[in-house]
């Protein structure tokens, strides 16, 4: 399927046999131009749906993640294949998630994930769906941060040790690197993919609101955004704090050099009047 031959009405998957569904939630690059595609279910601006597959369905994300439902690992390949040309700076290695949803339309049991990690809906309807892709979405986005700012971390350690070893200096264009990933993956996390903001299809919608909030807390996704910041912040301070002192170092040394050329001036002057004055 191409994807850009996608009708501007919503798509026209058929969901009434939808019983027991395989989703999968990829983080393919760093975005996806969406004004590329003919509309699919928009929500301010995003998340857009498109059939996908035989009998799949896709939702995209501008923050470059796709969440597919109900889809063959065949089908799955050859549609993130005709995403390539909208996919901005696509990824080597893709963080992915999977679930399933498993319907339950006995009224039963509480919406959310049950004790084996599926998702249990009541039935299986557009809107849900698009819960489902929300959550998903968002957690192998965190899953991305989380990783990346690892490697941040381990990195920024070995500027804390040389901090603390008197005499030892770090490098400014590494201490810049270190700050740029914390302002990018800061500008990411609230900028566009808005991590602890409810969609907004839940707003108006209690029921729908109910579901976001039982995913949520069990995606973890508020606590794992809180720590994720903690360590930013901690990255950032300790790049901040680093440069500051590599820049007092350099006013020191400057300092001690024009201390020096004064010194030599001085030497250099009273030498000239030493030899000017001594008689020949």
């Amino acid at each position: 399927m191409n994807v850009l031959s996608v009708a501007a009405s919503p798509p026209d998957v058929p969901l009434d046999d939808w019983q027991h569904v395989r989703v999968h939630a990829l983080l393919v690059g760093k975005r996806i131009d969406l004004r590329a595609l003919q509309r699919g279910i928009e929500l301010a601006g995003q998340p857009v749906a498109v059939p996908a597959g035989e009998r799949g369905l896709a939702v995209l994300f501008r923050y470059g993640a796709v969440v597919t439902f109900h889809m063959q690992p065949v089908e799955q390949a050859a549609f993130l294949k005709s995403l390539e040309s909208v996919v901005g700076e696509p990824f080597d290695t893709t963080e992915s998630e999977k679930a399933e949803i498993v319907v339950d339309d006995t009224g039963g049991q509480t919406e959310g994930v049950d004790g084996s990690g599926n998702i249990r809906l009541q039935r299986v309807t557009m809107e849900r769906l698009v819960v489902v892709a929300d959550v998903l979405a968002k957690s192998v986005i965190l899953a991305y941060d989380e990783n990346r700012v690892a490697a941040v971390f381990d990195r920024i350690e070995p500027v804390a040790e040389r901090l603390h070893r008197a005499g030892r200096t770090v490098s400014v264009n590494d201490l810049l690197g270190h700050i740029g990933d914390v302002l990018i993956t800061q500008h990411r996390m609230v900028g566009r993919v808005e991590i602890t903001e409810k969609p907004e299809l839940v707003w108006d919608r209690s029921d729908m609101e109910r579901l976001y909030v039982r995913l949520r807390e069990e995606y973890e996704l508020t606590e794992r955004d809180r720590a994720l910041n903690r360590k930013l912040e901690l990255i950032s301070l300790t790049a901040t704090t680093s440069l500051g002192l590599v820049q007092a170092q350099r006013s020191l040394r400057v300092e001690w050099y024009i201390v020096i050329l004064i010194v030599i001036e001085i030497f250099l002057t009273l030498y000239n009047m030493f030899v000017s004055g001594t008689p020949h």
